[in-house]
């Protein structure tokens, strides 16, 4: 079965070794298009280690970019971490048509920030999906799906690398061989029970102290590492890592410090305290806290957010 590969960064990159691995014939990779002065994509150097054909088109709404690709002839496309948008015809163009991993439960969770949503929204179980693609955004019918439970000081970061990275390659490769053996079902999704989220940047990960303390923590939790939810100090944005959520009644203010010490800084919450063990201020990359409130100067009882 001819084989062609979309996808980029590690999860790409392991996914092309998985397949070949399985004797799996990739005829061709696609990536996004280098970065000037950034690194060569993961999902690229492999592919061009095993002399494997590699494409970067800037768009897939062209003529020209689809007849190359319809020229590959392929079986079965996969798409292993594709955040463009892909015609509907890239999809209908193999003999098996085309599939991809979404690490959500869908419908729940559409969009590019699926893990980072589950976690802000206090959800305890998440997972994985793969599905049969058809132009929509993570739309299609469902191959197969696999849960995990989200412990209650998980992060985005320990969902993906401990969980839905290694299981979601498991999956492609369970999926492949389903295809092959036409043993693969199209299940549709529920399309009433769908949600969809934003992208999680800035815009989203801006901490109101107000709010109720789960609320703050899970915030917390589902940007961490990327964008890294904020608050302020001395008119610069200060990110907040390594969350810690305890029912200690505070007198203080919600976004006070309350202590500083080798756990991290202790913020008093609606009801609770968040620890925090580190942070990221300015253009300093990320540190413990204690150290960095050290060095910076921040004392207790210093109320974060404050202009």
């Amino acid at each position: 079965m001819r084989i062609v590969l979309a996808g980029q960064a590690s999860f790409g990159a392991k996914t092309l070794e998985a397949l070949l691995e399985k004797g799996e014939n990739v005829v061709a990779v696609y990536t996004p298009p280098d970065k000037p002065g950034g690194k060569p994509d993961p999902l690229k150097q492999a592919a061009l280690l095993r002399s494997i054909p590699v494409l970067q088109p800037a768009t897939y709404r062209n003529d020209t970019v689809f007849n190359e690709y319809a020229a590959l002839q392929p079986d079965l496309t996969v798409l292993a971490f594709v955040t463009d948008i892909i015609p509907a015809r890239f999809f209908e163009a193999p003999t098996h048509g085309a599939i991809c991993y979404h690490p959500s439960l869908l419908p729940r969770h559409r969009g590019g920030s699926a893990i980072n949503w589950a976690v802000i929204m206090g959800d305890t179980r998440t997972g994985l999906t793969i599905f049969w693609p058809d132009g929509g955004i993570d739309t299609g019918p469902i191959l197969l799906q696999k849960e995990i439970d989200i412990g209650p000081e998980d992060t985005t970061g320990s969902l993906y690398f401990n969980h839905l990275f290694p299981m979601g390659v498991d999956a492609i490769l369970e999926s492949v061989a389903l295809i092959k053996g036409d043993r693969a079902p199209r299940i549709p999704q529920d399309d009433s029970a769908a949600t969809y989220e934003p992208l999680c940047d800035d815009r989203v990960a801006g901490i109101d102290w107000s709010r109720p303390a789960n609320e703050v923590f899970n915030l917390i939790r589902g940007c961490d590492p990327q964008p890294g939810a904020f608050t302020s100090w001395k008119g610069e944005k200060l990110r907040l890592y390594g969350a810690r959520l305890s029912r200690e009644s505070e007198s203080a203010a919600p976004g006070t410090v309350v202590k500083i010490d080798e756990a991290g800084l202790h913020v008093a919450l609606s009801g609770a305290r968040l620890t925090v063990a580190s942070v990221r201020f300015g253009k300093l990359g990320k540190q413990q806290a204690s150290q960095w409130a050290g060095e910076a100067g921040l004392k207790a009882e210093t109320r974060l957010g404050e202009t």
